[in-house]
């Protein structure tokens, strides 16, 4: 069993976020000396969107940004598809950066240093918030990381057919009818499948790792080169791996290590240099 609990190192506890009559549970982590100007970051499990809870905040990469970087970091317990379909999951994921957003003072967060990432489906919430973030323009967003996202409803080259371990065309073709219903195969909202988006100036700048041999590489690749192509700055690493967030589940590998090595020098350079533009509003 993977520990669902706070790393000793930090600090953890649970808020209440309340919008348009409900309430989401989110976890805060925060370095144990507390918080000044940090980077704060909104990071989004995974589960294929009908499975997960915010405690996985706990065995993802984002302990490690609370640890090294001082960061704060958000975990909202989004609605799950199974009863709630989209767009329930990325409605509470934006109400939980508008939380972040709005209460950056009490947080100890910058206002221009928020970023956004998260795991497989919650890498396809994490590309989805960021989306809509630049649409709405109300909150500026610094950097994004979605971890081999689930973003492409329709099959892709590596997703069809695919027997990879964890995660599969199986498993995969499920999450999606269950989080679109009768729509999984049609040209729905980047909001729901930002495999759909067209237009990708003006988003944050990306970072994200995958396996080669998992269903979401050709949809990653295929995400950052359009970024490339719109002239905006994104960067993937790829591991010879067919285990999907293998980072997660077999931490000691040989594959992750040097993931979690790339990711943590990423963050550090992004932290350095990616900062937004407040007067986006």
């Amino acid at each position: 069993m993977f520990p669902l609990k706070p790393d000793k190192d930090i600090q953890a506890r649970t808020v209440a976020i309340s919008a348009d009559g409900r309430t989401i549970p989110a976890l805060v982590l925060s370095p144990m000396q507390g918080a000044r100007k940090a980077t704060g970051v909104l990071w989004i499990h995974g589960g294929g969107y009908f499975l997960g809870m915010k405690e996985m905040v706990h065995m993802s990469r984002a302990v490690d940004l609370v640890k090294r970087f001082g960061a704060v970091v958000v975990s909202p317990g989004y609605r799950m598809a199974l009863l709630h379909p989209y767009p329930a999951a990325v409605d509470d994921c934006y109400t939980a950066l508008a939380y972040l957003y709005e209460h950056a003072d009490e947080l100890g967060v910058r206002r221009d240093q928020i970023m956004v990432g998260g795991e497989s489906a919650g890498g396809g919430l994490c590309a989805a918030v960021c989306m809509m973030a630049r649409d709405r323009g109300v909150i500026p967003v610094a950097f994004h990381m979605p971890l081999y996202p689930m973003m492409d409803n329709f099959d892709t080259e590596t997703s069809r057919d695919n027997h990879g371990r964890v995660w599969n065309t199986r498993r995969n073709h499920l999450g999606w009818r269950l989080y679109l219903r009768s729509h999984a195969h049609d040209q729905v909202s980047p909001y729901a499948a930002p495999g759909r988006q067209t237009r990708y100036e003006g988003l944050p700048p990306a970072y994200t790792f995958v396996g080669k041999g998992e269903p979401f590489y050709a949809e990653t690749l295929a995400y950052v080169e359009n970024f490339r192509a719109a002239g905006v700055s994104a960067q993937v690493d790829t591991y010879d791996t067919d285990m999907h967030a293998f980072d997660m589940l077999n931490p000691s590998g040989p594959e992750s290590a040097k993931a979690i090595a790339a990711f943590l020098e990423r963050f550090s350079y992004a932290q350095a240099h990616c900062f937004a533009d407040e007067t986006v509003q």
